[in-house]
């Protein structure tokens, strides 16, 4: 599993997934507010799936 997440976009993600989880323990207390785990876990271990499936990597890293 190679690293096809940038640090600008790990850090959003972890953000932004953070955030949303919050809301699950504070505010509206929705049980939606677990699919904020998604974006935290991506965003901390580096990989995303669905960029693997579409062949996005914003890790920045030159082939060649």
């Amino acid at each position: 599993m190679k690293t096809n997440e940038g640090a600008v976009d790990r850090v959003l993600r972890v953000i932004v997934g953070a955030g949303v989880l919050s809301l699950a323990f504070v505010g509206p207390q929705t049980p939606w507010a677990y699919l904020g785990a998604i974006p935290l876990i991506t965003g901390l271990v580096g990989f995303c799936p669905a960029y693997a499936l579409f062949g996005i990597n914003t890790c920045g890293v030159k082939r060649g």
